[in-house]
């Protein structure tokens, strides 16, 4: 496996990532999923700095360093607060015209789960960790968004026809 091909596909796909929580925080309709939009964005930058600094070592011949990685654990995750904070009845109720995006949220933070653990599946040492680490981020960015998706449509699916 070619770890650097591995973190330059990770690197283009978390840029991605950060385009659409960037762009979609301004098409939701409610305050608290736009705030967590532009928080995963912020994150999303975080992951995308995580991965420069692992292609940069990788480059100068060097080891990947988990440095980074441990110090962004440290600072904690907006997720955690999110979810006690924002998923109340009110909150839910108005997200139900944000199912679709919120559904694609989900499923974005669950493909790049996916990737970093399959690729970690392939590689030892420290590179099995930093990959593992980015697979835990994204799980629990997958989380998040699963319970604001998961939660919202239970609330449009007990409304009347028509919404």
């Amino acid at each position: 496996m070619d770890i650097l091909k591995v973190y330059q596909y990770a690197l283009q796909r978390e840029h991605e990532g950060k385009r659409f929580f960037e762009q979609n925080a301004d098409r939701l309709g409610h305050a608290a999923a736009v705030g967590a939009f532009k928080n995963l964005a912020a994150e999303e930058q975080k992951h995308i700095d995580f991965i420069e600094n692992q292609i940069e070592e990788i480059k100068k011949g060097g080891a990947p360093s988990l440095e980074m990685g441990k110090a962004l654990e440290k600072e904690g995750f907006f997720s955690e607060r999110a979810v006690t904070e924002i998923l109340d009845q009110t909150v839910l109720e108005s997200m139900v015209p944000d199912l679709p995006v919120l559904r694609m949220a989900y499923l974005i933070e669950r493909d790049f789960a996916e990737f970093y653990e399959h690729a970690a599946s392939q590689a030892e040492g420290d590179t099995k960790k930093a990959l593992s680490m980015l697979a835990e981020w994204e799980r629990g960015h997958e989380s998040l968004f699963k319970r604001y998706h998961d939660k919202a449509f239970e609330e449009y699916a007990q409304m009347p026809w028509g919404g």
